[in-house]
């Protein structure tokens, strides 16, 4: 989401040099005796009312929710992470930030989920609304929660001083705990109770360390996700409550049908079966178990009006978006004459690259727990979206935002599927449980749920012309997307479209950083009744492939080396620069490759990180596609923890390696072919390539690493694959036989 990545550069461009503050970094912290040490930080950003005092601890000593960090009497360090745990390190990465500026002992550090409240713990690339995507939570984070610490860290400094009658300049801190040359000592715990009653320190008397003098930022600290590994991490498919049913919901069979009538007298009568619900988006099938609810739902009749139904074939609509891309588009970015540069260039370049629907496909599928109160309603979820959930949950109830209480859990993936605008499962999960108020209710889609019912990356056709003088100079450039609209239709759309263009659908493109005289991008909107949404590193999912391909087929018509011709254009583009360089050196490029092997480039911006990947592939002995290696360099700032940041690069290949190679959702008159993973395939373990990723060393401030590992694998493994057949590739995923 690119105009999110603009507001988090914009945040970290107003940043002053390190040690001292920010033009927006104004802190209120506020403290309770007896209670520990509690600070709560706001921003002008954060809209929270900077006068309000946090709430005290809960009687049986839970944290109460209106600070970042919290030191107890017992020596631990809660952090309050406002960002969802799905597995891209955000209870790392953001712990590890305060730590280091508060010198806590990494082992006294508990990362503790925030509540919904957006006045407390918005992002700050958002404005007022609380929710983590963009890759933007270590980046939003990243001078709030320096100054939590550090902070933190000044009031403990002050109140040894103030206890032990020395000046503060002389009082340690290190692993959590002060010292004094004269021998005396405190722990964190020890000393919190006489912080909180000291008067808040004023922003401008608070420094901020130096790179060379991080202890944790930069070091592969151990995750504090505890639980993944022995099975102990609650995800909300094991979350439970006593009395809690479980539904499943029948969906209508075409994305655009509506129900005209059902028999749910079998369902009634099925084992374990307690209640039949309709709901809008279908019908829901309450029972004490989920495969109760599964056996009910399969005897219930139904009668679905398809009339307004979506009923084209993905060849059809294919067909549609090729023509459709013969004509004139929106503009989304028009420099100097693209089409007279074309018209009187030496040779002309044309392709055509086509992308299918693709599913998200988390590890975990959608799934919720809602109990509907006479006060209210609590939710139970991996929540990524709260400011947009409260919402629309508070709408289908005819309450208060603030009247929705939602629990964040970790979550077993997303790639943006949790964070739908619509709230589609969560408003699922509310209407069934509006029908039995004071029942927990469980929803669960299954995964044929989960793959046929929505919602996807939507599927695109980009129809590309370039123009190269006799010299092989690139002159000209057009490129044409078509496809539908991400944000059309939800509270996103002021934001996201501008003058008819939607951002997700080309950026990546409209963006593009090439030296290119004459560059023409445009947009075609489609209008299609299947649901989209993001998908992990959105536009760029398909704009990388579409521009880093072509590029490609340039430099092979013009003569020219992928990379030299990547350099020369990126001229004026150092970290650009830094990361194909990087890789191309690492991966040996312009070395001789290895027999029966092609070798490919592609770099790409995302999200203010930028990505360069080298693909090595060859062909089994049964012609099948083989990616042996991919070499990645990535510069995304200050590498808070270098282990989790190569975790991310790998994780980001093999899940882009997956539509390259073999995921595509295809309508069939209209209904979803695919229902599980035998036919919607995703990358496997054994189909892992070697993997090497390097860091580039960086001062600045950090950028996501969630989503920009993924772009630019596909057109790498496209280029490598060209390079070994002597083939062009235009069609996700990749058919050798096309």
């Amino acid at each position: 989401m690119r105009f999110m990545s603009e507001l988090t550069s914009k945040l970290v461009s107003e940043q002053q040099p390190q040690g001292g503050t920010s033009r927006r970094g104004f802190l209120k912290l506020m403290g309770g005796a007896g209670v520990g040490l509690t600070l709560a930080i706001n921003t002008p950003f954060s809209l929270a009312n900077a006068s309000e005092s946090p709430e005290a601890l809960n009687a049986d000593g839970d944290f109460a929710p209106n600070a970042f960090v919290r030191i107890a009497p017992d020596n631990s360090v809660s952090v309050v992470i406002k960002h969802i745990e799905m597995g891209q390190g955000t209870f790392t990465g953001l712990s590890t930030i305060v730590a280091d500026e508060l010198d806590a002992a990494w082992s006294q550090v508990v990362p503790v989920p925030a509540p919904a409240d957006a006045s407390r713990y918005n992002n700050l690339a958002f404005g007022p609304m609380q929710g983590t995507g963009g890759s933007t939570a270590i980046a939003n984070s990243w001078e709030q929660l320096r100054f939590a610490g550090a902070t933190a860290k000044a009031m403990l400094v002050a109140a040894a001083a103030q206890a032990w009658n020395v000046p503060a300049s002389e009082i340690r801190v290190s692993e959590g705990v002060l010292s004094h040359a004269s021998g005396r000592e405190a722990t964190f715990g020890e000393m919190a109770d006489r912080a909180a009653q000291l008067p808040v320190p004023e922003p401008k008397s608070i420094t901020l360390k130096t790179p060379d003098q991080f202890v944790l930022i930069g070091k592969s600290v151990s995750r504090k996700d505890v639980g993944k590994n022995d099975g102990t991490a609650i995800f909300t498919q094991d979350f439970k409550l006593d009395g809690m049913l479980t539904a499943l919901v029948l969906h209508p069979p075409r994305f655009g049908a509506t129900l005209v009538s059902f028999d749910d007298s079998e369902t009634r009568a099925s084992n374990g079966v307690v209640d039949v619900v309709q709901i809008p988006s279908g019908i829901a099938v309450l029972a004490k178990d989920y495969w109760s609810a599964h056996v009910g739902r399969g005897k219930l009749k139904a009668q679905w009006d398809e009339s307004g139904a979506i009923s084209q074939s993905s060849d059809e609509m294919m067909a549609e978006y090729r023509e459709l891309s013969q004509k004139e588009g929106l503009p989304a970015r028009n420099d100097g004459d693209a089409a007279a540069a074309i018209s009187d260039a030496a040779t002309v370049v044309e392709a055509t690259y086509e992308f299918p629907y693709l599913s998200h496909a988390p590890m975990e599928p959608m799934n919720c727990v809602a109990l509907v109160k006479p006060d209210g309603c609590e939710i139970w979820n991996g929540e990524q979206f709260q400011t947009v959930d409260q919402n629309n949950i508070a709408a289908v109830l005819g309450i208060k935002p603030e009247q929705v209480k939602i629990n964040m859990l970790y979550a077993g993936g997303s790639f943006g599927r949790r964070a739908n605008p619509h709230s589609d499962y969560l408003v699922e999960t509310v209407h069934i449980a509006k029908a039995k108020p004071g029942v927990p209710v469980k929803l669960v889609w299954s995964r044929e749920d989960d793959v046929h019912a929505g919602y996807y990356r939507p599927a695109y056709v980009h129809r590309l012309r370039g123009g190269l003088d006799a010299e092989g100079n690139i002159t000209g450039w057009q490129q044409h997307i078509v496809g539908q609209s991400i944000a059309q239709g939800t509270l996103f759309e002021g934001g996201m479209i501008k003058d008819g263009v939607d951002d997700t659908s080309v950026e990546g493109a409209s963006n593009l950083p090439y030296a290119i005289p004459n560059l023409n991008v445009s947009l075609t909107t489609t209008q299609k009744q299947v649901p989209v949404v993001w998908w992990r590193s959105v536009g760029s999912t398909h704009t990388a492939y579409a521009t880093e391909a072509f590029l490609d087929e340039l430099a092979a018509k013009a003569g020219k080396d992928p990379v030299e011709l990547r350099m020369q254009l990126l001229k004026g583009e150092p970290r650009w620069q830094g990361v194909l360089k990087l890789a191309a050196e690492k991966a040996g490029w312009g070395s001789e490759v290895p027999e029966g092997r092609g070798r490919g480039v592609a770099v790409h911006k995302s999200f203010g990180t930028y990505v360069a990947q080298v693909a090595e592939v060859s062909l089994t002995d049964s012609g099948q596609l083989k990616v042996e290696k991919v070499v990645c360099a990535v510069d995304c700032g200050v590498a808070i923890n270098p282990d989790v940041i190569r975790a991310q690069m790998e994780g980001g290949i093999g899940f882009g390696l997956s539509p390259a190679m073999m995921s595509a959702i295809t309508l069939d008159k209209g209904k979803v072919v695919e229902s599980n993973f035998h036919n919607y395939q995703v990358l496997r373990i054994n189909q892992m390539p070697e993997i090497e990723v390097h860091i580039v060393p960086s001062a600045e401030a950090p950028t996501g690493v969630g989503e920009p590992g993924v772009p630019p694998i596909a057109p790498a493994v496209a280029n490598a694959l060209a390079a070994l057949t002597g083939k062009r590739y235009h069609q996700l995923p990749i058919k050798l036989d096309a």
